[in-house]
């Protein structure tokens, strides 16, 4: 059913990354967001086009907005860019994920957390459209 509320999540204590979903028509936003402090750290907009290398296939142009002093962008881009091909529909995706000092370690299990809820985004979509 469009339109739904879809709430998932990975991983465990502060290394949660949480999952929100909203289709808007055949649109949809996402947001992702963790941590001690969650934000809005970047926003991305992905958009499905023939994929470059095999028009048969469905990729992504991916626009993003990082907010001042956020360093959300990469993810933001590439959590969009794999929503958007996977489900070939416009999406809106707000990342932001704060821990304080946090490590290059800590920075790696939140973007595995962050696909993983991604990743369960999807195929609970493509289930449910089935």
């Amino acid at each position: 059913m469009r339109g739904e509320n879809i709430s998932l999540a990975e991983g465990e204590g502060k290394y949660r990354v949480q999952c929100d979903a909203v289709e808007i028509g055949a649109d949809l936003v996402v947001k992702v967001y963790g941590g001690d402090k969650p934000h809005v750290g970047a926003v991305a907009v992905g958009i499905p086009r023939p994929s470059l290398a095999d028009n048969e296939k469905v990729s992504a142009s991916v626009s993003v907005f990082t907010l001042t002093g956020h360093k959300e962008d990469e993810l933001a881009k590439k959590l969009a860019g794999k929503l958007t091909a996977a489900l070939n529909r416009v999406t809106v995706l707000t990342a932001g994920i704060h821990i304080d000092n946090i490590t290059s370690e800590e920075i790696k299990f939140f973007e595995k957390n962050a696909l993983r809820a991604v990743e369960k985004l999807i195929n609970y979509l493509l289930q449910k459209d089935r």
